[in-house]
């Protein structure tokens, strides 16, 4: 089976190094040329567990293959996948210049029968949209009648877990016109699938929903526990028992019940927003998601208020040590991240900020410049340290060496902005812990 994919970013090179994994033969394709001739010598531009390993071995193995046209390769594939950002625009509704930009360039080289596949996340109307574009070339060439059909099939990929989550998947959900289009994805996706085959098939706009209502609700989860975090630490309760009470609740269950210092990420912050938007379009108030956004920007500056509390309001002239950069263990985005609300809100108010992430230092870099000092390592980062702030829970964060952090550090201070730590295990060093939900040491 060959394929082509749209966009070498996150989705489309994690579905195209996966895909051909399983003997599909695909055909990466971007219009940037330095980013193809690079993937063509083996660098990979992004950060994933696993993906440089894949994307080598099957490129090695001729599966994995990187061009810059689609017209090359229009002749060879059966399906076309569209798998390029759609960034947030100005009102926060999702700009979809790229994705109309490949129905446009699908539509010119188009000869025959082919099945155009969405998996960037779009709002629902979108295939309609790329239907009259398609149309709209088909019909300046004058081939009016030439066949193709729409597929939606929206990603649901974790960073940091994405090949397991791709390779070995709870659900494939493909929004679908025909019986013709679904024998094709069928045949695509059966190799994932053939201990649990579950492919979800409906129409396409429920589909395109389904992406947006999936991360709205993982999103809505993690803003409840955190104001209900937020209440607990007033009353005096413990967040972490009650969030394991109530996850106990089969209706409930534990997933997505962590208290923090918000979320962030290419995905949640963008879709909330989108949907709240796509609802503004259509007369539908979105109030609790609006809510749920709301709570996470305010959540996002927990850390920086606990930090002024501890200082008095006064910052100025104090160090503070970060440990975590990426908005999550495993992957070195930050887009939308904590950290970058704790930096700018500590620079401005005189601290002076040392941090150590163990990926996203040079992203950290490339987005705060020179206003930050950057650490080799994370107790390196603790020199001369008024208090430590954590910000993404990375595994080597976990279990620290308490001993050499309070000989370390010039202050006492440890505030955990994801509530990882013990009062029983930093106190004998006489640390003090700030977490989430459950007061002071």
């Amino acid at each position: 089976m060959n394929v082509a994919i749209v966009g070498t970013g996150y989705v489309g090179l994690v579905s195209g190094a996966c895909f051909s994994e399983v003997g599909v033969d695909v055909t990466c394709v971007d219009i940037d040329h330095d980013k193809i001739s690079r993937l063509r010598d083996g660098q990979i531009p992004i950060y994933e567990p696993g993906l440089a390993e894949l994307v080598s071995r099957n490129a090695a193995a001729g599966r994995l293959h990187f061009e810059t046209d689609l017209a090359d390769v229009i002749d060879k594939v059966e399906i076309v996948f569209c798998a390029v950002g759609t960034p947030a625009d100005e009102d926060g509704s999702a700009d979809l210049s790229h994705v109309l930009a490949v129905a446009r360039d699908f539509g010119r080289c188009l000869k025959g029968y082919t099945l155009f596949v969405t998996k960037s996340t779009v709002p629902v109307g979108t295939s309609e949209l790329v239907r009259a574009e398609i149309k709209a070339q088909l019909a300046a060439r004058g081939c009016p009648d030439t066949p193709f059909e729409l597929a939606s099939n929206p990603e649901f990929l974790k960073e940091g877990a994405a090949i397991k989550d791709f390779m070995s998947p709870d659900r494939v959900v493909i929004g679908i016109e025909s019986e013709r289009g679904r024998r094709l994805m069928e045949r695509l996706y059966r190799p994932f699938l053939l201990n649990n085959f579950r492919v979800m098939f409906m129409d396409l706009p429920s589909a395109e929903m389904t992406k947006y209502a999936a991360n709205a609700m993982l999103a809505t989860r993690i803003s409840f526990i955190n104001e209900i975090a937020n209440l607990c630490e007033k009353v005096g309760a413990d967040v972490n028992c009650v969030r394991t009470a109530i996850g106990a609740d089969a209706r409930i269950g534990g997933k997505f019940l962590y208290p923090g210092c918000g979320y962030g990420g290419s995905c949640f912050p963008k879709d909330v927003r989108a949907l709240i938007r796509t609802g503004e379009q259509h007369g539908v108030p979105m109030n609790v998601i609006r809510a749920v956004e709301d709570v996470n920007e305010a959540q996002k500056t927990i850390v920086f208020r606990k930090l002024a509390a501890i200082f008095g309001d006064s910052l100025a002239g104090r160090r503070i040590a970060l440990w975590g950069l990426a908005f999550k263990p495993e992957t070195d985005d930050m887009r939308c991240a904590p950290s970058l609300e704790v930096i700018d809100a500590l620079v401005r108010a005189g601290a002076a900020v040392t941090v150590y992430d163990p990926v996203a230092m040079d992203e950290c870099r490339r987005r705060m410049g020179d206003i930050v000092e950057y650490a080799s390592d994370m107790y390196e980062a603790l020199v001369d340290a008024d208090a430590l702030a954590l910000l993404t829970e990375w595994k080597q964060f976990r279990l620290p060496s308490w001993a050499v952090v309070a000989k370390t550090m010039r202050g006492t201070d440890i505030v955990d902005g994801r509530n990882i730590y013990r009062k029983s295990d930093i106190g004998p060093h006489g640390l003090k812990l700030h977490s989430i939900g459950v007061g002071n040491a």
